[in-house]
């Protein structure tokens, strides 16, 4: 195998890749999806994204994934003729640990493969069909015309494209371009930092080796039936014991082997199982679309056995930057909670992360503090929580702004857990990792002259820095009260307890002004700001309301990004205030511009030149907010729908205590709830409806209840609950409502 420099690989691609064609009489296409005929497909088929116009970058492409392989594609300007596929791995990164994670670890660009036609690209017209997660059109030219389909393969991680050109566009060919294998972030790189090697080429594939050992392959091969083209291409990474080389070729020609028609009915049936484990339908058909379109992009680039999901997802933009790790200070944490409402646990991976790499938590914390008993997390890290020789700050003596970030990811682990009941979560993953992390903050707990235990100066994220911060007073807090519960539940006679209370009776109150809750001692909240890091304690961690603090902080929006806008409409619509949470959603999903931020059209999100996903996806969790609720021990249905939303319809959407919850609401009122038991928990339920009930089980007997406008109702593991107005014999089937409006496709429509 013969070691070339980029640029030569590139001039050399369309004769490397010539050699890896092969003409066969196999199928080299697949049939088109059948078309479900059910609510779900309805919904999904109107939820599909499409092009008429041609995108030209990351912000505009259709995209795909697997949680492990991803791409999208687009035509670059000044390549009139060409298609881009770019195609990256989410395990792809580099593996040098002596530089800190955003470099040593860094996230590694892999390539792209391009489609160059006889012709200029004059028009497109696709369609990217979320049931199947396959994109599927044609693309004219000036020569001919190519019609086509792509999707990556759910359980192999390879991308099948299948192309068929008319005469003119017959010479249409496949390439191959790699990235460097090199950091794309700028900030903090060491003077002594290199690139890797550069690539070496062999028949359809591209070797990337690591100065590390080992390294990435990308393989690709096309097999031809007549006018019929099948492309398989796979990135296979290797790190530490080989290139990866083998499993790559290996993979694409086992895709070709035969015709893919069992490996896309396989695909196929993934996601649609996929989409019909939970069920969601406003009048609003723009959220509605937008919605099921972040439930598709969520399933692409995370799963439980995948690493958890960077700032821009497994699709690493073609020029790169800083965002080349994982942050843990916002970004993962607003990710991943709507994969609890939805009921998909498959796409949880952060309690997977912390039960496999929790041992790697201690080097988080700087070599002197180390005792065996603390855990913390930096940001950036790596999917194995790595963070190379950068440090958790010291509270009071080099306060950053990452000492909350291991308490604030075990919440999202805290309220998976507390969605499916799993107690064997708790007791090995949640109860000791948490254990350490609060440890971490009592080590530097100092008694006051009030009694009172006080912080040292930390830093409030993205703000200031201050003693008593209340961003981490309220993760401790809600530290101690959780290991207090999880011993009890679990059973555990914990010698850590009396000092777990000692901190919960103790800890200094938060800093208060006429605004409301202060950053922490002394320092206000002066200026707008991005994050919601003071606000903790009302949202996510459910402590406690504070309409003051909330109004100081939305009436100064000029610093606001997407997350802030999702936050605020979750927010409030724990107040009990629809139009205002819905017009915080509509705001930031409408595509508005703040401080140079902005949904993109194919409802990817960008700050500045940087390019991300975390907004969109937690502005989905904002929608789940109005739909149902079941903080404090309540279930809450419909508990902030727009007068504007006379109709919705919700199936299978998980609770926290393991329930699963089915209702519908027409002209204005809830016409019936359906509550599914998975672990025979208590369950109190705010049900909204108007007059008298009937409470009934699952086959029409009724049900003993207790209470009025939230009912107690003792219901077995297993067992199923239905409410409706008295007298009515509800048909429990969820419906697509009508819409009040209408809206355009979401892409380039």
């Amino acid at each position: 195998m013969t070691p070339i420099s980029r640029r030569a690989f590139v001039a050399g691609t369309a004769g490397a890749f010539s050699a890896a064609l092969i003409t066969t009489e196999s199928a080299a296409a697949w049939a088109a999806p059948a078309q479900h005929q059910d609510v779900h497909g309805d919904i999904l088929d109107d939820a599909a994204m499409v092009w008429k116009r041609l995108p030209k970058s990351w912000q505009e492409a259709p995209f795909f994934g697997n949680g492990f392989l991803a791409a999208h594609i687009y035509s670059k300007p000044g390549e009139g003729n060409v298609l881009r596929v770019m195609i990256n791995h989410s395990l792809v990164q580099d593996q040098r640990g002596q530089w800190e994670a955003a470099i040593g670890y860094s996230r590694l660009g892999v390539g792209f493969l391009t489609l160059t036609f006889a012709g200029s690209i004059t028009s497109v017209d696709w369609k990217l069909d979320l049931d199947n997660a396959e994109l599927s059109g044609t693309v004219t030219t000036s020569q001919g015309s190519a019609t086509f389909s792509a999707l990556i393969l759910n359980h192999r991680s390879v991308l099948l494209v299948s192309l068929e050109p008319t005469a003119g566009e017959e010479s249409a060919a496949w390439g191959f371009t790699p990235l460097p294998s090199h950091t794309t972030r700028t900030i903090r790189v060491p003077p002594e930092y290199t690139g890797n090697p550069d690539p070496t080429v062999g028949p359809g594939h591209v070797e990337q080796p690591l100065h590390a050992g080992g390294g990435y392959t990308t393989a690709w091969r096309e097999v031809r039936s007549g006018s019929k083209r099948l492309l398989a291409a796979t990135i296979a990474y290797g790190y530490p014991h080989s290139t990866g080389r083998e499993a790559a070729i290996r993979a694409v020609n086992t895709a070709l082997a035969g015709p893919p028609d069992k490996d896309i009915a396989a695909h196929r049936n993934w996601w649609h199982a996929f989409y019909r484990r939970s069920l969601v339908s406003v009048p609003d058909k723009k959220l509605q679309r937008f919605y099921w379109i972040q439930l598709y992009k969520l399933a692409c680039a995370t799963r439980r056995n995948a690493p958890v999901t960077p700032v821009f997802g497994p699709w690493f933009p073609e020029s790169g930057n800083n965002w080349t790790s994982i942050w843990w200070n916002t970004n993962v944490q607003v990710t991943y909670p709507v994969a609890n409402g939805s009921n998909h646990q498959e796409l949880d991976a952060i309690t997977p992360t912390f039960q496999k790499f929790s041992a790697n938590l201690e080097s988080n914390i700087v070599p002197d503090l180390r005792d065996g008993k603390t855990y913390a997390l930096c940001h950036p890290g790596d999917w194995q929580l790595r963070p190379g020789p950068r440090y958790v700050g010291v509270p009071g003596v080099s306060p950053n702004d990452h000492t909350g970030n291991l308490t604030w990811a075990l919440h999202n682990t805290w309220v998976t857990y507390r969605h499916h009941m799993d107690d064997e979560v708790l007791r090995t993953v949640i109860h000791p990792i948490l254990t350490k992390a609060v440890n971490y903050y009592a080590r530097h707990l100092t008694e006051g002259t009030d009694g009172k235990l006080h912080l040292p100066v930390t830093r409030s994220p993205e703000y200031a820095d201050a003693a008593d911060c209340t961003y981490d007073l309220s993760l401790l807090r809600w530290g101690c009260a959780t290991l207090l519960q999880s011993a009890q539940r679990l059973r555990i006679d914990d010698p850590a307890a009396p000092q777990w209370r000692d901190i919960l009776a103790r800890l200094v109150p938060y800093h208060e002004n006429e605004q409301g809750i202060m950053i922490g001692a002394g320092v206000p909240l002066a200026e707008s700001h991005r994050h919601f890091s003071h606000l903790l304690w009302m949202y996510p961690l459910q402590e406690k309301l504070d309409r003051r603090t909330f109004d100081h902080w939305t009436s100064m929006q000029t610093a606001w990004h997407g997350y802030s806008y999702a936050a605020a409409a979750s927010m409030e619509t724990l107040f009990g205030r629809p139009e205002e949470a819905l017009h915080y959603l509509r705001f930031f999903v409408d595509g508005n511009v703040v401080a140079s931020c902005a949904m993109t059209p194919n409802t990817m999100y960008r700050e500045g030149s940087n390019f991300a996903l975390e907004s969109p996806i937690s502005a989905a969790q904002s929608l789940l907010d109005m739909l149902t609720q079941s903080h404090g021990g309540v279930v809450k249905v419909f508990p902030a729908l727009s007068r504007t939303w006379e109709d919705a319809s919700i199936s299978q959407l998980r609770t926290q205590g393991a329930f699963t919850v089915d209702a519908s609401r027409s002209s204005g009122r809830t016409d019936w709830i359906a509550v599914r038991s998975e672990a025979g928990e208590p369950l109190t339920l705010q049900h909204g409806i108007e007059g008298e009930i009937d409470v009934r089980d699952e086959s029409g007997k009724p049900l003993p209840y207790q209470g009025e406008g939230a009912i107690s109702i003792p219901l077995r593991r297993g067992r199923t609950a239905v409410i409706s107005r008295k007298g009515i014999h509800p048909i429990l089937h969820p419906r697509d409502v009508t819409a009040n409006g209408s809206a355009p496709a979401w892409g380039l429509s």
